[in-house]
């Protein structure tokens, strides 16, 4: 089982298609869109049930340089 998070993605100017590139080459993604508006990159990312999600998204993730922040929405079972 794994726990669902969307992740928005603020980069340094210039750099939204390095970073996407450098999310694709880590194959860790579901789904990677480009957005207008607060955040250049939203993410849809399965993260393993036994893995700490903080922990995981900084080891997996927050290692590339050009990202200046990132929000993190859990996702539950509503239904």
């Amino acid at each position: 089982m794994t726990t669902c998070v969307f992740i928005q993605i603020r980069c340094k100017p210039g750099s939204t298609y390095r970073v996407a590139e450098e999310i694709a080459l880590k194959e860790i993604h579901s789904e990677l869109h480009s957005t207008s508006g607060e955040y250049d990159l939203l993410m849809k990312l399965y993260i393993p049930n036994d893995a700490d999600v903080g922990k995981y998204i900084n080891d997996h993730l927050l290692d590339i340089p050009e990202i200046e922040r990132s929000l993190t929405t859990l996702t539950f079972k509503a239904f």
